[in-house]
């Protein structure tokens, strides 16, 4: 895939609108500076030589620059939040007939910079607004970063003003739809701007990333700010900006897509009955821009590259499924794989990453592994990958009707964002992952010492039982290797222990090469219990190990179980 490297002096170009006092008569539309600014940082743009040198770069988008300059002549304008003017983000429908922007899917957005003494939008609602008090469609308007309004929209249109004041200010809009399509779209029109500029209204430059998200209720965000599961659903605790993929879009600095619908899956949505719901099944409706009627328009997958597609489907499937896994699990993987044909079909350069599990249904993760296997084979592409994401826990809370919460939607964007870098050669700062997860345990001994082990496939549990435990506790060395520790990251450590025979076991976390040793513990002397959870700094870049002293006791047992190494920071 491509790689872009943004140029600084465009970036700075593209960002700084508002103060210099050159005047110029506009020649340029909002749509030819972002193509020049995309053009000149390696993207499909527009080369146009502004200065007239024969050259086409980043002077000429400087040049551009200073006709969108200040006249000092103040005056109000509206603008059309069309894709010349607005960059959108996800899934939009612009209806030209009303002049406005349809925010159709969750997190579709639109983003822009706007420069004036005052600025205001007018927001707009379609069917949704008719839902009730607790399924009209909840929106966000964001300026500079700051959340200036976070409300369902009951209304058929309203004023928004963005800010205003004595001096003009260059300020970076978001309208951002935060539940999901089948409650109603969102709908933006008119930026209203008091300026002395030509053209006040550009839209944000792309940004070197872009992921597509694929999935149900869980990338909606459902419920994510449900006070606990026995909550029913309602839009306003439908929070896309706390979903796993809009967090992980914003770690990494990607622009994003979400295609999600609550309840859907590859070959049944959900049921309670065991007999199919093939009214929701996604695949159906990738191909749309939305599948509310009015949104029911074809998307242009030709007009949208992505670095990377995420796919998070199958927990709605496992309600189907289940019921008769020996003859459903094969009728899903060939759904499923049918289904990566369909993206790669649309987007045949983009990495795919496969992932089930945040609610369980863990038994139908084999059938996503078997459809990767096949799509691998029949594409002749490794640019795939799968893995189990990690269920909930209980003790992090819970969201409405059993959903993920904001806890576990951060942990989810952290271990994404880590399998991103990997998809794309970059270097993870390993933020919120658990570095000890791929970790390989085993066992040496030395002298006289013998012993057998047991690795738990179910549970990671490693079981050590001792014959003859040789001279000292260095005798028996149980190991847990190929950690990855970054430069001053701090790691939170957790484990427990089981002993039999066996106390004052000393450990320690130690740089594998050179042996140097970055944190120590002991065991209580009289304990056959123990529990640790602790944190400590690395000092440098390193492959570590964790070392357990279990020798010295005959007829001894040891178990290592829960062990979590966790960056912090």
């Amino acid at each position: 895939m491509k790689k872009y490297i943004i140029v600084a002096a465009a970036a700075l170009a593209a960002a700084t609108l508002a103060v210099t006092t050159a005047s110029a008569a506009v020649k340029y539309t909002a749509a030819d500076l972002r193509g020049l600014g995309d053009h000149i940082v390696g993207k499909a743009g527009s080369a146009i030589d502004v200065d007239g040198d024969n050259v086409v770069d980043t002077f000429d988008l400087v040049a551009m620059r200073k006709m969108f300059d200040h006249t000092g002549v103040f005056a109000e304008q509206t603008v059309a939040v069309t894709e010349e003017n607005v960059k959108y983000t996800g899934r939009n429908y612009y209806d030209a007939d009303k002049e406005t922007a349809w925010l159709v899917l969750s997190g579709s957005a639109v983003d822009f910079i706007v420069n004036g003494r005052s600025a205001e939008i007018t927001i707009n609602g379609d069917y949704g607004i008719s839902n009730g008090a607790e399924q009209t469609p909840r929106y966000a308007v964001i300026v500079d970063g700051e959340i200036i309004l976070d409300e369902l929209l009951d209304v058929k249109q309203k004023t928004v003003k963005l800010f205003e004041g004595s001096e003009p200010r260059a300020a970076h809009v978001r309208v951002i739809h935060l539940s999901e399509a089948t409650n109603g779209a969102v709908g933006v029109s008119d930026i209203k701007v008091d300026t002395d500029i030509p053209v006040p209204v550009v839209p944000e430059f792309s940004k070197d990333i872009s992921i597509e998200f694929i999935g149900d209720s869980i990338t909606c965000a459902y419920g994510v700010e449900g006070k606990d599961q026995y909550e029913s659903f309602k839009t306003s605790t439908e929070n896309f900006m706390k979903s796993y993929a809009y967090l992980t879009a914003q770690k990494l600095d990607a622009d994003y897509s979400c295609v999600s619908y609550s309840g859907y899956g590859i070959v049944s949505g959900y049921t309670s009955s065991g007999v199919k719901n093939d009214g929701s099944l996604l695949p159906q409706f990738y191909d749309i821009i939305g599948r509310p009627t009015s949104y029911a328009k074809e998307w242009d997958h030709s007009a949208h590259s992505y670095d990377v597609i995420v796919v998070n489907l199958g927990t709605n499937d496992n309600t189907y499924v289940s019921k008769e896994p020996e003859t459903r699990s094969a009728e899903f993987t060939k759904g499923y794989t049918e289904f990566l044909g369909k993206l790669h079909e649309a987007h045949p350069e983009s990495y795919i990453i496969c992932t089930l599990g945040t609610m369980g249904c863990t038994e139908l993760y084999p059938s996503i592994e078997a459809a990767v296997e096949a799509y691998k084979k029949e594409y002749a592409t490794d640019r795939i990958m799968c893995y189990q994401s990690e269920t909930q826990d209980m003790n992090d809370g819970l969201g409405s009707d059993w959903h993920p919460n904001e806890i576990t939607q951060q942990k989810s964007a952290y271990v994404l964002a880590d399998k991103i870098c990997q998809a794309l050669g970059r270097t993870s700062d390993q933020q919120g992952i658990d570095v000890a997860a791929g970790a390989k345990y085993s066992t040496v001994t030395s002298d006289t010492a013998m012993m057998s082990d047991y690795l738990s496939d179910w549970d990671k549990s490693y079981y050590v039982t001792t014959v003859t435990g040789g001279s000292g506790k260095g005798s028996i060395q149980t190991l847990v290797s190929g950690i990855e520790l970054k430069k001053n990251g701090r790691y939170s450590l957790r484990l427990a222990l089981k002993t039999e025979n066996i106390t004052d076991i000393p450990f320690f976390v130690r740089n594998k090469e050179t042996g140097k040793v970055y944190y120590e513990g002991r065991t209580e002397n009289e304990s056959t219990g123990f529990t640790l959870e602790d944190e400590f700094t690395s000092p440098e870049d390193a492959e570590c190990e964790i070392v357990f002293m279990v020798g010295g006791s005959d007829s001894s047992r040891f178990t290592l179980s829960e062990l979590k190494l966790v960056r912090l920071a």
